[in-house]
Formats: structure tokens, sequence, C-alpha cells
């Protein structure tokens, strides 16, 4: 699947991440049906999985940045052990939401930067309570500038100087959100 640039390809997404991390950290990236998930390795799977929704590129972007944060115990459990509560969510539950995304957005947005492809924040509520979504951007902004300045984690600098040697690109830091 293609995104609407033509220049996007997920299997070629699938392919960089594979190379990148099939051996180094067991882990591939899959082309799921339904909703995203993450699920360690078990007996019937030997590698860890990434599951992204749909075959969409920025799905496999923002499950990759997900994982690129989790630390070594928390890619031993399913969906690295988080809560998850679905599209409806009430004004708490949309302020826990956005204050646990802020950080996989950013990390997120700087992979986008990297393959070339246009980010757009998710506040993934659509039936839920009215949403800022310019706020919430604001807020995702900050943390990339913040691990701008501090420095990406580890899987995450690798895969973005992976993204850039292929797609050409150089890391500059957006404007202002």
């Amino acid at each position: 699947m293609t995104d609407t640039n033509g220049q996007h390809d997920i299997d070629d997404l699938i392919k960089l991440f594979d190379d990148t991390f099939r051996v180094r950290e067991n882990t591939v990236l899959v082309r799921g049906e339904d909703e995203p998930i993450y699920l360690p390795a078990d007996a019937q799977h030997p590698q860890h999985r990434i599951i992204f929704a749909h075959g969409f590129y920025a799905s496999a972007l923002h499950e990759i940045a997900h994982w690129c944060i989790a630390g070594r115990q928390r890619r031993q459990l399913v969906d690295y052990g988080y809560w998850y509560h679905p599209d409806g969510r009430d004004e708490a539950e949309q302020a826990a939401f956005e204050k646990v995304e802020a950080k996989p957005q950013a990390v997120e947005w700087a992979l986008s930067i990297a393959a070339g492809f246009t980010f757009n924040v998710s506040v993934d509520n659509l039936s839920g309570v009215p949403v800022d979504r310019q706020a919430f951007r604001r807020r995702v902004y900050d943390e990339l500038c913040r691990y701008y300045a501090r420095g990406f984690p580890p899987r995450a600098e690798l895969f973005m100087q992976r993204l850039s040697a292929y797609y050409g690109t150089t890391f500059q830091l957006p404007q202002a959100a």
C-alpha cells in the first residue's frame, strides 16, 4: 500500500524496520487488519510483533514510536502493559490519553520527518468529548523539542538514521506548532 503522494510504500517501511531490528531486537513489523497491538514473542511466534492498523504508513510509524520508547520489561508484555480506552473517552480519560501519548507522538513526528512523511497528531477520540487538537499538537511539539535537545531513544535514533538514508532526508526541527 502506498500513501497518497505515492512516495511511501508500506512494504518499504516493513523491510527497513525488519532489516534493522529483526535480528538485533528479535522484532518485526506486521501489517494488521484491525486495531494495532504489540505482541511479545511466545511459543507460537518466536519474534516480537508490532502489528499496525490496516496497512497504513502513519499507523506503522505510530506503533514503531511506542516500541522505541518502551523499556525491555515493557516489551515483554502485550501492548507494553498499558491501558487503552477506545474512542468515546470522557474529559478525564482524554486528558490521561494525551498525557501518555505526547512522548510517543513526538517520536512518531521525528520518524515522520526522517521519512519525509507528513505528520498529524492523533487525538483518537472522534466520538468523545471535544478536543483541542492545537493544544495537544503544541504539547507534542514541546516533547519533540525536548527529545531534539536531549537525544532520542536509541532505537528511535537508529531508525531515524535508516529512514533518512533511505528517503534522502535531513532531520530539521519544524517551526513551532
